[in-house]
């Protein structure tokens, strides 16, 4: 197939690009390598796959209408996955112009392109933030997620949305993923298990919120991305079984459209997984306790099945393993 993948600078992008190409996919990539992180390593993802024979390279912002119009114009993918986003949940409070503008209004030419050019399926990135104040857990998708606690949640809970009214009016599938905190090699600086490996190889102290008391279904990249290529390969139909008088959020009997969790069924407590990164350090953390910052949820456990039973996804690769794996990665991206 010719797929478009949004964000392939990005750290889930990057892996699903790679994934896609493994398995002879010919790979449009489009991605704008802003600074909100650090260049240097966007450039060092793409440099494994850029000079591929079956990629191509777009450097744009979703957010320029012309460059998205002129991507499906020119490349006319059959399918599309919108992974690029303005990543972040604490960012958010301090740019919100800046979600709203790639989050929304970038998503809103993604469905445009899919629209007008007759894209077969469109699968999306969204995420667990979405459950926001919702405490019945595990988290599922057929539960509501009307109570976000972040402008980064409500703009993906916006995509689900907008997904929804456009599968059921131009009647192309659209599939959104909910992700729970993925790590792994060629991971985000801004996220904790590369924040707590760099702090702790310099000696210097780790910020645990929460007192390291909550729990996150923390996702192995390579299990989410084989979750994304097999969903990408399920095109979704309208559910018979729909109830508009009871309807459930995770599909649609008036729309080609579902949504899934995908994330690890089995919680680790942050303390845990400090813990396992210590042991792979060969070196003791010095803990900073501070309280639940504004905006975080205390816990968070993905319910799974529904993709389990769809495409057969199933993780594989324990927190243990995966961490493990990233600091090797992290030792010799940066020669520590």
């Amino acid at each position: 197939m010719k797929v478009l993948v949004t964000g392939t600078a990005g750290f889930i992008g990057s892996h699903v690009a790679m994934r896609l190409l493994e398995r002879g996919d010919e790979v449009i990539g489009f991605d704008n390598l802003n600074d909100y992180y650090d260049v240097t390593l966007k450039k060092a993802r793409l440099a494994r796959f850029i000079d591929h024979a079956r990629y191509t390279h777009i450097q744009a912002d979703l957010a320029d209408r012309t460059a998205v119009e002129a991507a499906f114009a020119e490349h006319r993918p059959q399918r599309v996955v919108n992974l690029a986003a303005q990543a972040g949940v604490r960012y958010a409070a301090q740019n919100p112009h800046v979600y709203v503008a790639s989050n929304v209004t970038g998503f809103l030419h993604i469905l445009e392109g899919c629209r007008q050019h007759g894209v077969e399926h469109l699968v999306f990135a969204s995420t667990s933030s979405v459950y926001g104040a919702d405490l019945a857990m595990p988290f599922s998708e057929h539960q509501g997620t009307e109570h976000p606690l972040t402008l980064y949640a409500a703009t993906k809970k916006a995509n689900e949305q907008m997904a929804h009214a456009y599968a059921h009016l131009y009647r192309f599938p659209c599939t959104g993923l909910r992700f729970f905190t993925v790590y792994g090699p060629w991971g985000r600086p801004d996220m904790a298990l590369f924040m707590f490996t760099k702090a702790i190889l310099a000696d210097e102290p780790i910020p645990v919120f929460n007192h390291g008391k909550h729990k996150r279904s923390f996702t192995y990249v390579d299990d989410v991305v084989e979750g994304v290529i097999r969903t990408l390969d399920t095109v979704p139909g309208v559910n018979p079984e729909w109830d508009g008088v009871k309807p459930d959020p995770a599909s649609s009997g008036v729309a080609p459209y579902r949504i899934y969790n995908i994330g690890n069924a089995e919680p680790v407590e942050l303390l845990r997984y400090i813990e396992v990164l210590e042991t792979c350090l060969g070196k003791k953390a010095t803990m900073q306790m501070l309280p639940l910052q504004p905006g975080d949820v205390p816990d968070t456990e993905a319910d799974v099945r529904d993709l389990m039973q769809a495409v057969g996804y199933t993780p594989k690769v324990p927190v243990a393993e995966g961490v493990a794996n990233f600091v090797r990665w992290y030792r010799d991206y940066y020669g520590v």
